[in-house]
């Protein structure tokens, strides 16, 4: 198995993240919060603050930063203190800047600020009877849907129609991404170029993001992240901390690095919504589905602008039935803002569904496993294009035979004072690629540079990059420098959504032949050492005429230092042609305590349908840190806030998260077939699969111990305490 190629830098501290840069003359700026959850600021009394030791700027909405809010992609982007508006508490309304973070952190406090406090709508609960219609998805799809078969009326005559039926409401908790690098920012400004040192996940994007906000060309913006502390989808968009250190860096002169406090993470950043989704599968005697209807709610921001987006992503795909409805309302909350986060909207969306399964398998008195596959999808409902290639049959039964899943009981079994469960769910996340572009550099020393601006936030893509790059043009991977994290490479989109491998993997393909081919002519040009032959490339050499010269020499005879192409690739022709996800099979076993009613995982096995696997032991590190963070988010994630807004465990004191002795050994097996329908690599995305389904599989492993249905997560001692 391949190690990661970051590694030593990682594991002897010399890997460098963007708080680790100190730069000449640099200052420290810190962000003042908001203390009440909705309302607008009246006044901000600045004077201590400004007249304290080594402060040496004070930016508020009175006196703010010169920023506006830009636009990309994926919407507008929110900038702070450019408005007196206050839509959560915890929101970043000032900026401190002095000559030590000591000094700037002790100046923030002394802010004196004046609110005119407004009414907080900050319960899920309470809002549900104002919810409102989500907007389109991002492929444009209504946020209700309806697919009936002919003759049928509404989902709820199907329903009523069906011999069995189950109904219920599920929820789940909202979450932080708990990276372990908090937001920051160094950034500094040079001959009207600004550079800035940020983890983020796409160093161009952040790059255009800022250039928009600071209204410069994008040219004048170099975003540098070649490593980042975990992301999850939290470190998509341009932090608070990047905005403010690159503006008051133009405008003071000097190099300015800003970090969040860990406390300062749980409301200055965005997290995963909470959601309430309302279940009902209707059956026949043989448990063939004939109605399905998920109805999902989820908390937003006040600016509505994200959804999570529980039923589209979950409903369509995981079933064939004959009658689906499906709806997205969002609650608009005065809480900090909601965005993408490991498997959004599958990972919640999973939880509902595959417990409402699991419900109807007890309803039929069947097997969990055999009511999955009589209702196994041969394409997402209503798009009517067949999965490129799907084998969740086979996670099923692979998982089975390695689970034990045989001696399964109806009603669990005891073991001491223990009762123990297993417990099962599907997994499905889309197979995405987003476009990127990949340059690969032939050096005279015969290796190889592959670059592109794209992140690994912990992926291993660093390492897939050397792998694809050397099986590309035939070398060992130990001769390919693979580069990440620059903005000054060329354009390798975001790392997310499960997309990086099969982004950029294809493009370092594509560049790759170019490159051979450019390298060929070059070998047999007049004058070279092949002038007039017929060459081939093979195992990094030109061969013709009974010789072989490999290219590093090749260049060095035509006096070259090197020979560089570019690659591009984007999603094409094939999205018409067929539906593309990842699949897997979930397994566990829990053992709850007879009397104290503690959780314990005792037990986890992922079987999972993933095309190509390109590096078995990174893989296996991202499927089982997914179904880590499932046991988290099962067992112990929940972002409690008080009625006025403030996050009640805004600290990892309070905040629960898994350790070590939380997590048993896990078991992870990969079905190997490489699905080339969807990229040339034929691989799919695995970094957010994990987490999917396991929250089920462990609420209805807890149900087959103990008898007591849970749905809703975190599961608590409280919620299986029997009098």
């Amino acid at each position: 198995m391949t190690s990661r190629v970051d590694a030593p830098l990682k594991v002897t501290g010399e890997a460098r993240y963007g708080a680790d840069h100190t730069l000449p003359g640099m200052v420290y700026g810190y962000l003042v919060l908001s203390t009440i959850a909705h309302g607008r600021i009246e006044a901000m009394d600045v004077t201590a603050a400004k007249s304290a030791p080594g402060v040496i700027g004070v930016y508020s909405p009175f006196d703010p930063l010169a920023l506006r809010r830009p636009t990309s992609l994926i919407g507008e982007t929110w900038v702070p203190l450019q408005d007196n508006e206050v839509a959560y508490y915890g929101q970043p309304i000032g900026f401190v800047v002095a000559e030590t973070f000591e000094q700037a952190r002790d100046a923030a406090m002394l802010v004196e600020v004046t609110y005119h406090a407004l009414p907080a709508v900050t319960s899920l609960q309470d809002g549900l009877a104002t919810a409102e219609d989500a907007p389109p998805t991002f492929d444009g799809s209504p946020s209700t849907q309806e697919f009936l078969a002919p003759g049928v009326e509404s989902i709820d005559d199907a329903l009523a129609a069906s011999p069995v039926v189950v109904e219920a409401t599920y929820s789940t908790a909202p979450q932080n991404h708990a990276a372990m690098e908090p937001h920051s920012a160094v950034a500094v400004w040079n001959d009207g170029v600004l550079t800035v040192h940020s983890g983020n996940q796409g160093s161009n994007l952040q790059a255009a993001e800022l250039a928009g906000a600071l209204e410069i060309d994008p040219e004048q913006v170099r975003a540098v992240n070649p490593f980042v502390g975990g992301a999850f989808g939290g470190k998509g968009r341009t932090s608070a901390p990047a905005f403010l250190a690159a503006a008051a860096a133009r405008a003071l002169g000097r190099p300015v690095k800003a970090a969040l406090t860990r406390e300062q993470v749980f409301t200055a950043t965005a997290g995963r919504a909470a959601t309430v989704q309302k279940l009902a599968l209707g059956a026949d005697e043989q448990g063939t589905l004939i109605a399905l209807r998920h109805d999902s709610l989820c908390s937003t921001a006040m600016d509505r602008s994200f959804v999570e987006p529980t039923s589209h992503g979950t409903a369509r795909e995981y079933y064939a039935t004959q009658n689906l409805a499906l709806s997205q309302k969002i609650v608009p909350l005065n809480l900090p803002p909601t965005t993408f986060m490991r498997a959004p909207g599958e990972a919640p969306g999973s939880f509902a569904l595959e417990s409402a399964m699991d419900e109807l398998a007890v309803a039929l008195r069947m097997d969990p496993i055999e009511l999955r596959l009589r209702n196994n999808s041969t394409a997402p409902i209503g798009k009517n294009l067949q999965w490129s290639s799907k084998h969740l049959d086979e996670c099923f039964r692979v998982g089975a035979a390695r689970f034990g899943w045989a001696q399964r009981t109806p009603h669990g079994r005891v073991d001491g004072d223990w009762l123990v469960g297993m417990g099962m769910a599907s997994a499905l996340f889309p197979a995405l690629r987003f476009p990127a572009t990949v340059e690969i550099v032939l050096r005279a020393d015969g290796t190889a540079v592959v670059s592109t601006s794209g992140t690994d936030p912990g992926t291993g893509l660093l390492t897939v990059l050397s792998l694809i790059g050397g099986e590309s043009l035939d070398i060992p991977p130990d001769r390919v420098t693979p580069r990440l994290g620059d903005s000054a490479y060329p354009s390798g989109g975001m790392s997310a959504g499960s997309t990086a491998t099969a982004s950029a993997g294809t493009a370092i393909m594509i560049a790759a032949a170019q490159l051979i081919d450019d390298l060929l002519a070059l070998a047999s040009a007049p004058g070279a050492p092949f002038d007039g032959v017929e060459v081939s490339y093979a195992e990094g050499c030109v061969v013709g005429d009974g010789r072989s010269m490999p290219f590093g020499e090749l260049l060095r005879a035509v006096d070259r230092e090197s020979l560089s192409a570019t690659g591009s690739s984007a999603p094409g022709e094939e999205l018409t042609k067929h539906s593309f996800s990842s699949f897997g099979a979930q397994f566990c076993e829990v053992r709850v305590h007879r009397w104290t009613r503690e959780v314990r995982v005792s037990r986890l096995l992922g079987v999972f349908d993933a095309g190509r696997i390109i590096n078995e032991k990174a893989a296996r590190g991202q499927i089982s840190g997914g179904m880590i963070w499932g046991v988290s988010a099962a067992l112990h994630e929940n972002l409690e806030f008080e009625a006025n807004g403030r996050p009640a465990n805004g600290d990892f004191a309070g905040y629960l998260i898994p350790v070590n002795a939380d997590i048993p050994e896990i078991d992870a097996e990969f079905l190997r077939y490489p699905d080339t329908l969807h990229n040339a690599v034929g691989a799919r995305g695995i970094g957010e699969i994990g987490i999917v389904g396991v929250a089920a599989a462990i609420a209805n492993a807890v149900y087959n111990a103990t008898g007591i249905r849970v749905r809703h997560i975190p599961i608590t001692i409280e919620d299986l305490l029997v009098d």
